[in-house]
């Protein structure tokens, strides 16, 4: 197979990893520059173009999409598929996965457990934003944040309210969560494939620290899931439309809670942690299922 890696940087560990798992199945990869690619979009045969000319046909991409690029990545994730080729993520399920808003709401609507969330515009609403999850402590978190850059802990009443006042004030579009202190810190980073968990690992953060973003000094180490916890990963993935994506869950007195789905999870973390050939499955999976014209959207939105 042909096989093409969307990712701006390919010395990173995850566009590395997939690079040497496809090759050494047989398979030629190449890596190419989201943001170098440029589009034919009025022809009655659609092309991608690159450095100067049209892109040979491929079989399968896999799109390793940053947040800062969701909007012009999914775009030219899409005129792939417009051209038949298979995409282990569609452009329409990263889209979706990358609005918190929207990801919540649409777990929310399948019945899968989530921490108790609030969405609001006017300040008026702040008291009673707060109080609707339960009350302080609360959990405010910037909607186009990663890697734990946007989310804050807020001890106290006073505090939320001043937080939430201020992200209003610079027009930030914010979500306020009930903050699930029984986890202690730590978060379950699930990653699921075809529809199921492969590898998973307990993330904990660093002493003083409540997120467990391994970018911000967390520790990861193996975990054995709950039949409740991976039923959970598989079910939110599913809704999601991901075919391949990392789902964070927290251990919630109520049962497994979804903070995030992720479709472009790193693999570095989650393959030192467990031992496990995580690359190698993702390209298995596209092996089985890259048919032409096979993603369920083909491309029209």
């Amino acid at each position: 197979m042909r096989i093409a890696i969307l990712s701006r940087n390919p010395r990173l560990y995850s566009t590395k990893r997939l690079v040497e798992a496809g090759t050494e199945l047989g398979h030629q990869v190449d890596v190419i520059d989201t943001m170098h690619c440029y589009m034919d979009i009025t022809s009655s045969r659609p092309s991608v173009r690159y450095k100067g000319k049209p892109l040979p046909h491929y079989d399968a991409v896999i799109p390793r999409i940053g947040a800062s690029v969701t909007f012009y990545g999914t775009s030219v994730v899409r005129q792939f598929e417009m051209m038949g080729t298979y995409s282990i993520n569609e452009s329409v399920a990263i889209s979706r996965s990358r609005d918190k808003l929207r990801s919540l709401q649409l777990l929310s609507r399948k019945g899968i457990g989530m921490p108790r969330t609030g969405f609001a515009n006017h300040p008026d609403n702040i008291e009673d934003l707060i109080k609707n999850v339960g009350g302080a402590p609360v959990v405010i978190k910037l909607l186009e944040g990663t890697q734990g850059i946007g989310v804050v802990l807020a001890d106290t009443q006073k505090t939320a309210e001043a937080i939430i006042e201020a992200f209003m004030g610079l027009e930030a579009n914010i979500l306020v969560q009930e903050y699930i202190k029984e986890a202690g810190g730590a978060d379950i980073r699930c990653l699921v494939v075809d529809g199921k968990v492969i590898a998973a690992m307990k993330r904990q953060a660093a002493a003083g620290e409540f997120r467990s973003n391994l970018h911000r000094g967390g520790s990861a180490s193996v975990v054995r899931l709950s039949p409740a916890e991976r039923k959970t990963a598989v079910d939110a993935a599913k809704t999601m439309g991901l075919n391949m994506c990392g789902v964070d869950i927290l251990r919630a007195n109520s049962g497994p809670v979804v903070m995030e789905v992720n479709s472009s999870p790193g693999l570095e973390g989650i393959e030192n942690a467990t031992g496990k050939d995580v690359a190698t499955m993702i390209i298995e999976c596209i092996v089985k299922n890259a048919k032409p014209f096979s993603n369920k959207t083909k491309g029209k939105g």
